[in-house]
């Protein structure tokens, strides 16, 4: 992934779309009234690396978002998996030997997401991590969602990571803000849903993510 460098445009400034690094022009990116920030919003199985001052915003189920920056070099990136791991058969085994698997599995959107970080400037001892999701919110269904938190932290731990903050598990899913640039994630629980989008995605793996109604308090990490 090409180096960007950061400009003089101002991040507040709507009239001016922020140009996205190479690699990740096809996320949606938009002009946060609320916020007065841009925002890219992750759907299952993308990631996103940002050196501007905006927000990656995404809404989880069974998946899991590791929210990973470099405070030192300001850079700041998101992922959204659906799976653990590729092609593995046990937590220890989780590293990837096929380059070109989908980012839907944990092992290669790590892996992506860290190395893109890693090719503009951050360092592997300065990365800090924030994890969220991991939900079972279809009663009965295969505990994806534990099996998704097992993985994600071994890989952590395997990997000798900064673990900052995590919210894992439960019956609820979450909608997750994360402020690149300072860290900051604020995270909803969605208690009831307008429709059965995250659900039915639960049930495919490969359905994408619409907006939903928030409800509950916000809690920031």
């Amino acid at each position: 992934m090409s180096l960007v460098r950061r400009n003089s445009v101002d991040p507040g400034d709507r009239t001016v779309m922020l140009p996205a690094m190479p690699g990740f022009e096809h996320v949606r990116r938009y002009w946060d009234p609320t916020r007065r920030i841009w925002a890219a919003k992750l759907l299952p199985g993308e990631y996103y690396v940002t050196p501007y001052e905006e927000i990656i915003v995404t809404v989880l189920g069974s998946c899991i978002s590791a929210c990973i920056r470099d405070p030192h070099n300001g850079y700041g990136g998101m992922n959204h998996f659906m799976l653990p791991a590729a092609g593995v058969t046990g937590l220890g085994a989780w590293h990837a030997s096929d380059l070109d698997a989908a980012t839907r599995y944990g092992n290669v959107a790590m892996e992506r997401l860290i190395n893109d970080l890693l090719c503009n400037g951050a360092r592997r001892e300065h990365l800090e991590v924030k994890v969220f999701g991991g939900a079972q919110i279809i009663e009965g269904m295969t505990d994806v969602g534990r099996r998704n938190i097992a993985f994600v932290n071994d890989y952590i731990s395997t990997e000798g990571l900064k673990l900052l903050a995590q919210d894992v598990g439960s019956v609820e899913p979450r909608k997750i803000v994360f402020f690149s640039r300072s860290g900051k994630v604020m995270m909803k629980k969605l208690r009831s849903l307008a429709n059965e989008t995250v659900v039915q995605r639960e049930r495919k793996y490969f359905e994408k993510v619409r907006k939903e109604p928030v409800q509950g308090e916000v809690d920031l990490f």
